[in-house]
């Protein structure tokens, strides 16, 4: 079973992408912030992580660039209301494997999460 790590400031969204994934057969963690996801990450190994950019205390491109930096290679999905070009690039230059502008439908992104984890959709 694939263990997820959540990490969005928001609690109900947390909560919510948790929820699901944990419905759709996975294991999944949470965490406030990229300081909370990177001591997780230390210490438990994830097979994908889902990350919001605009969170306090360490952004979502900060937390992927000192993740990147540990050789940690779980694939990492951004989920944030930023539609912009020059996130998209940034979040990809600094190592996420795939951009999403929430809402995204419980069904695609477990849609993308399969996929991203080598399984079938």
């Amino acid at each position: 079973m694939s263990k997820i790590l959540v990490v969005d400031d928001s609690p109900v969204v947390r909560s919510f992408h948790t929820n699901i994934l944990k419905m759709s057969g996975f294991k999944a963690d949470g965490a406030c912030d990229g300081i909370e996801a990177l001591e997780r990450s230390l210490t438990t190994p994830y097979d994908l992580i889902l990350c919001d950019i605009n969170m306090p205390n360490m952004d979502g491109l900060t937390f992927i660039r000192r993740y990147r930096e540990q050789e940690e290679h779980a694939p990492i999905i951004i989920l944030t209301t930023q539609e912009d070009e020059v996130h998209k690039e940034k979040a990809y230059k600094v190592g996420a494997n795939l951009y999403l502008v929430k809402p995204v439908k419980p069904k695609n992104l477990i849609l993308h999460i399969r996929l991203l984890l080598g399984g079938e959709p």
